[in-house]
């Protein structure tokens, strides 16, 4: 198990990372999600001894690491960019750390055409780097930073330079891959698609701190507060009077919690449904046709409609709200309000 206790690391006078405390077992994938800036990357050199901390311990098995030496920490690094050696072939690239080790021909020829069959790549032991796709070269990376079974592995937004198509079926793979071996990993990352993903649990980070750690339901069904339910994707968060009705209408109880977040999704145009609303404008799109609505009580928002309804700005629409697109809030800030992403997260 990783264990940090109270970490805290810092540039001059400013906390990088802000006392944070969290557990990973050992087996399991946890994914530090958070913009650029919050954090997330110096957290994970610290564990790998590439930051000093200024306060807190860092232990593995029981074993406080804190002081310890990179190389002598049995953790391996995969950075965004693979950072492969050019001038070595592919098996020549993930039997490296093999051959520092002084294993065996046979055994690392072996090793290394298991992991290249474990990461979709049986038959490019002799391709050279300048001559795969960016998704070949990470799964390559990925293979490598297995080779030697390390104690646990360590993740720097591994998927972040690809395009979003391909991103997604990288982090499915990953996941699997991971479990397979039966690998310890911290993944830290950006994307929450790929960290909800990839991840048997979440972290969340906003300026240095740590504001929520749970598994990835736990997470997008009870983010900690709006600023994070904006993060994770909710477009609108309700608070005060103006979420009683949805709170109705979701049927959830009005005294359940301090607000609602909202998917674009959450609200649906439905004949005889509990909400009235005026519709304020209207695109199409190719499942479906997304309307923005005025409701009396509670504001502007989002929703949506099937392709066959027809509905034009002015009309007046009847709606339900759909409790699985929907996230009760224990704390609000700026009560009452139905904005979309605020200024409290940096741009990614």
């Amino acid at each position: 198990m990783l264990t940090l206790d109270h970490l805290t690391v810092t540039y001059g006078a400013t906390a990088a990372v802000d006392d944070v405390s969290l557990e990973l077992p050992a087996g399991q994938v946890l994914a530090v999600l958070g913009p650029s800036g919050c954090g997330k990357s110096t957290l994970l050199r610290a564990v790998a001894g590439l930051e000093r901390p200024r306060a807190g311990r860092i232990r593995f098995g029981g074993q406080d690491v804190t002081t310890t030496a990179t190389h002598r920490r049995g953790f391996a690094l995969m950075f965004q960019d693979g950072q492969l050696f050019p001038h070595l072939s592919v098996a020549g690239n993930v039997g490296y750390s093999l051959r520092l080790r002084r294993t065996s021909r046979a055994e690392r020829r072996d090793r290394v055409a298991e992991l290249l069959g474990l990461v979709g790549l049986p038959d490019y032991a002799e391709r050279m780097p300048g001559t795969l796709s960016g998704g070949e070269r990470q799964r390559v990376a990925l293979a490598r930073a297995l080779a030697v079974r390390p104690r646990l592995l360590l993740l720097d937004e591994p998927l972040s330079a690809l395009d979003r198509d391909l991103r997604e079926r990288l982090a499915a793979d990953l996941h699997d891959i991971l479990r397979a071996e039966g690998t310890t990993a911290l993944l830290v990352t950006h994307d929450h698609d790929e960290a909800f993903t990839v991840a048997d649990r979440i972290g969340v980070m906003r300026e240095g701190r740590l504001v929520q750690e749970g598994t990835p339901a736990e997470v997008w069904r009870h983010p900690a507060d709006a600023d994070t339910a904006r993060f994770l994707g909710y477009a609108a968060v309700v608070a005060g009077a103006a979420a009683v009705p949805l709170l109705s209408a979701a049927g959830l109880r009005a005294g359940a919690a301090g607000g609602l977040a909202l998917r674009r999704s959450a609200l649906r145009l439905s004949v005889g449904g509990p909400l009235t609303g005026k519709v304020h404008s209207v695109r199409t799109t190719a499942e479906q046709t997304r309307v923005v609505v005025d409701l009396p009580d509670s504001g502007r928002l989002d929703a949506v409609a099937g392709l066959d309804v027809a509905v034009r700005p002015g009309d007046v629409v009847r709606l339900g709200v759909d409790p699985s697109r929907v996230a009760l809030l224990p704390v609000v800030s700026g009560a009452g309000t139905s904005e979309g992403p605020g200024p409290a997260w940096p741009q990614a």
